[in-house]
């Protein structure tokens, strides 16, 4: 008898943000799903990565760009079709620094990540209230079961937030400047839905 599961209803990028500005939950429409899935953005951390003594962002297409044979671009449509297929929602969760970049801010909590996560799983996180974060356009819930609500937006954790804002255009122009090989390539061009700088 074959031993398969359905599909999920959730998919989550995890990801592991040194520079201390993504939110440790967003949720992400499909078209800014596959803009995120394409870029994969992470941190390279000291621990999981040789010769690294601290942390390096880092962009992977589809978070495994050394084991793709397709284009990054090929995947996406894959992913976008079985999200839409199955109504399954998109999410990035940020395990990586709050309050300020990496030696200044704090590595997120694993109980927030892990509340974050089964709020997803259980369903409680629709009970919330949504704000569309003005530069990355995904939204980051008002509330979340056991989580500081000042962490769910994480320019209310940095001591300044111009710094915070400063950060968070320098993470944004990351962002373009790794898409600008992916502009144009593929069924869409997901250019529109990654951040405003």
């Amino acid at each position: 008898e074959p031993q398969m599961a359905g599909h999920p209803n959730n998919i989550i990028f995890l990801s592991c943000d040194a520079f201390g500005v993504l939110p440790p939950i967003a949720k992400l429409t499909p078209e800014q799903a596959m803009y995120h899935f394409i870029s994969g953005y992470t941190a390279k951390v000291a621990g999981t990565e040789r010769g690294i003594t601290e942390p390096s962002a880092t962009f992977s297409a589809c978070f495994g760009a050394a084991f793709l044979t397709h284009h990054p671009t090929r995947y996406a449509e894959l992913l976008k079709e079985k999200l839409e297929k199955h109504n399954a929602k998109a999410w990035i969760v940020n395990s990586g620094w709050s309050g300020g970049p990496y030696g200044v801010g704090e590595r997120m909590s694993i109980s927030t990540t892990r509340n974050c996560v089964n709020a997803i799983l259980d369903g409680t996180i629709g009970d919330t209230t949504w704000e569309k974060d003005r530069v990355f356009g995904w939204e980051i819930p008002a509330s979340i079961p056991d989580v500081d609500p000042d962490v769910l937006h994480p320019r209310n954790t940095w001591p300044d937030p111009k710094e915070y804002d400063e950060a968070e255009k320098k993470l944004a122009e990351m962002y373009v400047a790794n898409f600008e090989k992916y502009a144009g390539k593929g069924d869409t061009d997901y250019t529109q839905y990654g951040p405003k700088v």
